[in-house]
């Protein structure tokens, strides 16, 4: 890292390590969930330890149901709330990896994961962490294609180098997986004081990207359909750090980003394909919801473009390919397929999040 990255790193881990007590001292609601997680992560939630609640900073619940026995790397992991309720999602068949850089947060994450992964009733724990950057997991003995699955809370917009922590996601992700997790995210692009205002860096606000610049970043490493789960608007109390940021909006945003290398195209193309979820995604009986503007019911084929085909299960490469049934493939194309609308964080000029909009995909 630069000298710029650096100090803005050091202001990060200050900030989390040293500043924040709880999750009670923060001035925005940037860095707390947004929405209500599903019935069966607010049960798991129940068995975490106090100390590792109290300290989570996060604006949503980047976690889907579905993912016994997958490999689950979570970025920016701090007190270890999320990689908690993923070792119980995923089960002993399955591992989960934290990676953080703050030495008080990794503290607390690593105080109770044996005992934890016990009361599960593994015989051996699947919940490690690791100290790193996000920017050189590699460094962090991160290996490439070795995950199925990366989440993350409210923190790649702390990251000064933003395009760094995208390639090295898809590096770490096997053909299949998936960038699944929240982050705060702005109407436009922020001007130079207010990135440099260390308390709203920490607050998850300076360091906020403007929703059409994660787009061309998202497809310049690969991620070529990014897609919106959810949405919803941050509100900043505080007087003071209101009128440093002035008129910008701000939205807390899940976004799900699939690496499948030639299946995803830059606009959504009608192949007279169809797809029918099967219901068998624990806590999700009746549908599914992929993004939103797509909600599959259980039993009942829906029409879906090329790129919607792709990330259920097209070819078997995705990591949803059991729970849903494809049918037909893209041996004939019927033109353009029509798209979805876009969320309210969107520019004008621009296909919004998840690609949406009058040039973008479903």
């Amino acid at each position: 890292a630069n000298v710029e990255e650096a100090v803005t790193l050091e202001s990060v881990k200050d900030y989390y390590g040293k500043v924040l007590s709880t999750s009670k001292d923060l001035k925005t609601s940037a860095c707390t969930a947004s929405g209500r997680p599903h019935a069966k992560l607010l049960e798991i939630f129940k068995k975490i330890p106090t100390e590792v609640m109290e300290k989570f900073y996060g604006c949503g619940a980047p976690l889907p149901l579905g993912i016994a026995g997958l490999s689950v790397l979570d970025l920016g992991s701090g007190s270890g709330r999320d990689c908690y309720a993923a070792a119980a999602l995923v089960g002993e068949s399955g591992r989960v990896t934290g990676v953080d850089m703050t030495a008080e947060q990794l503290v607390t994450a690593r105080k109770y994961n044996e005992s934890f992964c016990k009361d599960l009733g593994h015989k051996t724990c699947n919940l490690e962490f690791v100290e790193g950057y996000i920017e050189k997991l590699a460094d962090a003995g991160i290996k490439a294609d070795s995950y199925d699955l990366v989440i993350s809370n409210c923190v790649v917009n702390l990251s000064p180098d933003k395009r760094s922590v995208l390639r090295e996601v898809y590096k770490a992700l096997r053909v299949g997986g998936e960038f699944y997790f929240s982050d705060v995210y702005c109407d436009r692009r922020l001007p130079q004081h207010v990135q440099e205002h260390k308390v709203l860096w920490g607050e998850c606000i300076a360091g906020a990207l403007y929703t059409n610049d994660f787009i061309r970043f998202s497809r310049a490493v690969g991620f070529d359909d990014p897609r919106v789960l959810s949405s919803d608007p941050i509100t900043i109390d505080d007087p003071e750090l209101q009128a440093v940021v002035g008129e910008a909006k701000f939205y807390s945003i899940t976004y799900r980003l699939f690496k499948l290398p030639g299946q995803l195209e830059s606009l959504c193309e009608d192949y007279g394909q169809a797809c029918k979820y099967k219901g068998s995604i624990p806590g999700m009986p009746s549908s599914y919801r992929l993004d939103d503007h797509h909600l599959f019911e259980t039993n009942k084929l829906s029409l879906v473009c090329g790129n919607t085909a792709a990330m259920l299960g097209e070819n078997g490469k995705s990591w949803l390919a059991k729970h849903f049934e494809i049918i037909g493939d893209r041996s004939t194309h019927f033109g353009e397929f029509p798209c979805g609308p876009a969320p309210p964080a969107v520019g004008a000029g621009e296909s919004g999040p998840g690609g949406c909009g009058p040039a973008g995909c479903c």
